[in-house]
């Protein structure tokens, strides 16, 4: 990854420790329930924090605010990690009952139904990782303290316990091959490497941007691939025309059969670059560049 913010302080008057339990599904499985009711929510996150205290014995002395809901990687890897920072606006709004620590779990209603923010998009189900979003805060030094620790140490040992995978297997009616704890730097290295063995490596710097840097610009300026520049929260996709796509993308072709595959390839990679951005919650403006038109200059 190109930049390195402190995701701990993002969008917070104090440290926190954001982060995630994956759940590593097995092939054909898919999970019974979106959300858990408050008593089986507040049993994995007593598990949870059980867990992570056993590792990092500074986790104790900070609250712990958890989503008993799964959802897509990236609906948690958006601007603003809006998903933790609403967790946090309920962390702060919830009673307190004496001193010391809180555990808060956050999931169905009495009813069953699942309010928002924490209903998951029926159009990212079906992958085989689901995230359950958790946060760490309390007193900045401590709280600081936990960050570091866990960025050094949670991908390799954050497996969770024999008992906590199988509460959530079935708490959730799903067959689970792996659990494991990860923070969300963790989470954003791996779906990097995910992206660049599914061909999207190009699309990275722009959607890194986009996620830890909202004010800052990056292209993607890489013929044959689509045209994009991120710029003021957006990202704007250049339109051309089969005659500029030819001169941009395929100056040596001639073959007409095989100029309009490839420009309708080209329009495919298009509709792909946007969905992932879209999946990110990253707006995305498509901008029709006149003939002729150089087209960096008309996305600027």
């Amino acid at each position: 990854m190109t930049a390195d913010p402190d995701i701990s302080r993002q969008d917070s008057t104090q440290p926190q420790v954001l982060g995630v339990l994956a759940l590593e599904l097995s092939d054909d499985s898919v999970p019974a329930r979106a959300a858990l009711g408050q008593q089986a929510a507040g049993e994995l996150a007593t598990l949870l924090g059980r867990d992570l205290g056993a590792l990092v014995p500074g986790v104790r002395d900070l609250d712990l605010s958890f989503a008993a809901a799964h959802f897509d990687p990236a609906e948690l890897l958006r601007p603003g990690w809006p998903m933790h920072r609403r967790l946090e606006e309920l962390r702060v709004r919830a009673p307190k009952s004496g001193e010391g620590p809180r555990i808060i779990a956050f999931g169905a209603d009495a009813s069953g139904a699942v309010p928002l923010p924490f209903q998951s998009d029926t159009q990212l189900a079906g992958g085989r990782l689901r995230v359950l979003p958790y946060l760490f805060v309390g007193e900045p030094a401590a709280t600081a303290a936990v960050a570091e620790h866990m960025e050094s140490m949670l991908l390799d040992l954050g497996m969770a316990k024999a008992d906590t995978a199988l509460c959530a297997q079935e708490a959730f009616g799903a067959r689970i091959e792996h659990a494991r704890y990860l923070t969300l730097h963790d989470l954003l290295a791996m779906t990097a490497l995910q992206y660049r063995n599914q061909g999207l490596d190009p699309l990275w710097d722009v959607l890194e941007t986009a996620l830890l840097a909202p004010g800052a610009e990056a292209w993607l300026d890489a013929p044959p691939e689509p045209l994009l520049r991120h710029v003021d929260g957006e990202v704007r996709i250049a339109m051309l025309s089969p005659d500029d796509w030819r001169l941009r993308c395929a100056p040596g072709e001639s073959d007409d059969g095989r100029l309009a595959q490839g420009f309708a390839m080209y329009e495919a990679r298009q509709r792909q670059l946007s969905a992932v951005l879209q999946a990110h919650g990253v707006p995305v403006v498509f901008l029709h560049v006149a003939p002729g038109q150089d087209p960096t200059a008309a996305l600027r």
